[in-house]
């Protein structure tokens, strides 16, 4: 795939930070998807497993400078994630939502790094791409990126306007996810937002009939106070007192 990309780019003299993007069957056969000449959104997850700042590299291009990485400087290290947080509902078909944003509280850590523009108070209007933020997670494997992203994800709060964070939670959670044992249509096939809510609101509702249970079997029990009004440390110092 690589290869074709670079003949590709070669073939129409396209000269700056690009993207070739192709599908991949079972059977590892590959097939042209679509060229975009420009940045990708997901460039942060290349950054992170190469090291390479493609913006900057991007920039000192087209001032003619010339590409300080060569194919054999390259070299992939550990397992990059991204979620884009967008403000849309993801119980209602992805939505958009619009409105101003009144709380946000974003992840921070080891390994975490988020690219955003917005900010407390900010406006999200119908007129542009309702993406909030890139939030990507590193680690030295898949296991360890998903853990962290798990983390940031569960730490990252907005108020104001409904986003996808709910959607990135539960994919996150699921046993296919985990596995990596998914394809272009799993979403649309086999997971079901409202589905899953459902069975956790079950589950929070049995947790607090039984904590309300446990409160008010506590509360009915009266505690009949001891034989002796103080404590043993008192009784001890009296005892000794009268031996004296």
């Amino acid at each position: 795939m690589g290869a074709v990309a670079v003949a590709a780019a070669k073939a129409v003299g396209y000269v700056s930070a690009g993207t070739v993007e192709f599908l991949v069957d079972k059977d590892k056969n590959f097939y042209f998807l679509e060229m975009n000449t420009r940045l990708q959104v997901e460039h942060p997850v290349t950054e992170l497993v190469t090291g390479v700042d493609l913006v900057q590299e991007m920039l000192r291009v087209a001032r003619g400078r010339q590409l300080r990485y060569t194919q054999e400087n390259i070299r992939m290290e550990g397992w990059a994630i991204e979620c884009r947080v967008n403000a849309e509902d993801p119980y209602n078909n992805f939505m958009p939502s619009t409105g101003k944003i009144t709380t946000l509280r974003q992840p921070t850590g080891p390994g975490v790094r988020i690219d955003t523009g917005v900010y407390e108070g900010a406006e999200i209007t119908p007129y542009y791409d309702p993406m909030i933020s890139k939030l990507i997670c590193y680690g030295k494997n898949r296991a360890e990126a998903i853990l962290r992203m798990r983390r940031a994800l569960a730490e990252y709060h907005i108020m104001g306007v409904q986003t996808n964070l709910p959607f990135h939670q539960a994919m996150m959670n699921t046993n296919r996810f985990m596995a990596g044992y998914f394809d272009t249509s799993y979403v649309e096939t086999e997971f079901n937002l409202k589905e899953r809510e459902s069975i956790h609101e079950l589950e929070a509702a049995i947790l607090a009939t039984m904590v309300a249970h446990e409160i008010g079997r506590r509360t009915s029990q009266f505690v009949a106070p001891g034989e002796r009004d103080t404590s043993n440390w008192k009784w001890l110092s009296r005892w000794e007192r009268l031996k004296r």
